[in-house]
């Protein structure tokens, strides 16, 4: 009697309250045929957190609420702007009591660099010897000068020795590539070549170089080698320099071929 009461009113409740038309006997549980989720805790916690949101200075001095969070709230390029604190305005020396800072305003009360103007140079130590001029210079690269970089190729008569070269063979920049005793790069490939004295010859050989040391030269010329010395690239110069030097040697060639040249007179 329960039971019909009860499914009585759930009828005239569903027909009264609700729009559901339908015969309640076919509201039965059914097999659904969706695949359950297996979610641990931190895959929940990291779906149910919330989404970052970068504030920007400009966007935190206008009051945010509601939807307009995610709309003018976020890091965008229309309100980019540093951190508050991050950059702060140099101190601007006053001149004089109403500035707050004092009578002389950090100044000092006399002295050079108290008064107005550019003030004094770097370095400059009262007139006393500055440190950069007390310090010795540095000579070479480590100065910044042309001085300390080489000027030649040096190759020694020991290592053109044990190159094994033949009698009467020739001995040059392209031999001694050729052979592996040298093997320039960068700006050594510009460098003359240059034979140093180190070490002893047995052999006649025709050279080929630049410059000869004076040890290396009178060796050689011990052995029987005959030296050839190449001439060097010319310096340029200015065409009206160039003009005078020529007018100036034709000049002195007349007055060297001139009998008063050759003979002159006697006291």
């Amino acid at each position: 009697m329960a039971s019909l009461l009860t499914l009585s009113s759930t009828q005239s409740l569903l027909h009264s309250s609700t729009s559901f038309k339908g015969n309640v006997s076919n509201l039965k549980k059914r097999p659904t045929h969706f695949v359950s989720l297996n979610l641990n805790k931190a895959h929940v916690d990291k779906i149910s957190r919330k989404p970052l949101i970068v504030l920007s200075k400009a966007a935190s001095s206008v009051p945010i609420s509601g939807d307009s969070l995610v709309a003018s709230a976020r890091l965008r390029l229309d309100n980019l702007g540093p951190q508050p604190g991050s950059r702060k305005k140099a101190k601007r020396k006053g001149r004089g009591h109403a500035a707050g800072q004092g009578g002389s305003c950090g100044f000092g009360m006399r002295g050079q660099k108290s008064r107005s103007g550019p003030g004094i140079m770097r370095g400059f130590e009262g007139g006393q010897m500055p440190l950069y001029r007390r310090l010795p210079k540095l000579r070479g690269i480590a100065g910044g000068m042309r001085a300390g970089l080489p000027k030649y190729l040096p190759v020694n008569l020991k290592d053109i020795a044990a190159a094994g070269f033949e009698e009467g063979e020739e001995v040059s920049l392209e031999s001694l590539k050729n052979k592996g005793l040298i093997n320039p790069s960068g700006r050594e490939r510009r460098l003359p070549l240059k034979i140093l004295g180190d070490g002893d010859l047995s052999v006649k050989l025709n050279f080929k170089a630049r410059a000869f040391s004076a040890a290396a030269k009178e060796k050689l010329e011990a052995v029987g080698c005959s030296l050839t010395t190449l001439p060097g690239r010319k310096k340029w110069v200015k065409p009206s320099v160039s003009k005078n030097l020529a007018r100036a040697e034709e000049y002195f060639a007349k007055k060297r071929a001139s009998p008063e040249w050759s003979d002159p007179p006697s006291a």
